[in-house]
């Protein structure tokens, strides 16, 4: 039996899902997630370019150190690799963070503004909405750590790296006079104890290892580049 409304009783308002969502409403909420998203992918943006900024500085003051004065040690350049690879591998943690966000503002871009830009209302995603839902319930990586870390290196690393092995051999040729040979350098690179063929055997397995790296994420496939590219590769997003 229904029961009859208490004569006076304030009715109860309809909850949040029983108002149907307007056109205006929807175009407005979507136009503020994207400002959110937006905001935290320019601040994971910000923290990859410090990150580098560590990178650098610490590989212009190893060199300075070195070159300073020349009985200062030429190991501290082969060192300073492996600050460095804390750094690429803190970075690539954060690239994958970036990632993320950029996903979403890119899966915005390319499914919301541009039909409204190109008065054709057609997403090139039809599924996106749900994709988006489904990202902001379970959230996903959209990269491997190895493509993170391929990618930071290839762009940015990569480069670091070179110019600590340039240094490096440089310091060998020069200091603590120019060496008159290559088995002068090659003597040179022994450090106290131990052995030249250690050092040396040591700094082609760092690089190697690199190479190495590179050529794996090259074939599991990097991402495109931070801002070029569409969402085509939906295996992390959820539906």
């Amino acid at each position: 039996m229904e029961t009859e409304p208490v004569a006076g009783a304030v009715p109860k308002p309809p909850s949040f899902e029983e108002y149907p969502l307007t056109r205006q409403e929807y175009i407005s909420a979507l136009v503020h997630f994207y400002r959110g998203e937006m905001h935290r992918s320019q601040i994971w943006r910000t923290r990859l370019d410090t990150t580098t900024n560590w990178a650098v500085v610490t590989t212009a003051a190893m060199v300075s150190f070195a070159f300073g004065d020349p009985t200062h040690p030429h190991i501290i350049l082969l060192l300073a690799n492996l600050l460095i690879t804390v750094f690429l591998f803190h970075e690539a943690r954060r690239y994958r963070y970036f990632a993320v966000f950029r996903a979403r503002v890119r899966m915005l871009e390319e499914n919301f503004f541009l039909p409204i830009l190109t008065r054709e209302l057609i997403s090139p995603i039809a599924d996106w909405r749900a994709r988006v839902a489904g990202d902001l319930d379970q959230p996903k990586f959209k990269t491997t750590l190895l493509q993170a870390i391929g990618f930071r290196l290839r762009r940015n690393y990569l480069w670091i790296f070179l110019i600590g092995l340039v240094a490096w051999v440089l310091k060998l040729f020069v200091h603590p006079t120019p060496a008159a040979s290559l088995a002068e350098v090659y003597h040179r690179m022994s450090v106290g104890p131990v052995p030249a063929w250690v050092v040396l055997t040591g700094c082609l397995i760092f690089y190697g290892l690199i190479s190495a790296a590179l050529v794996a994420c090259q074939r599991r496939g990097l991402p495109i580049d931070e801002i070029e590219g569409l969402e085509s590769d939906l295996a992390h997003w959820n539906v």
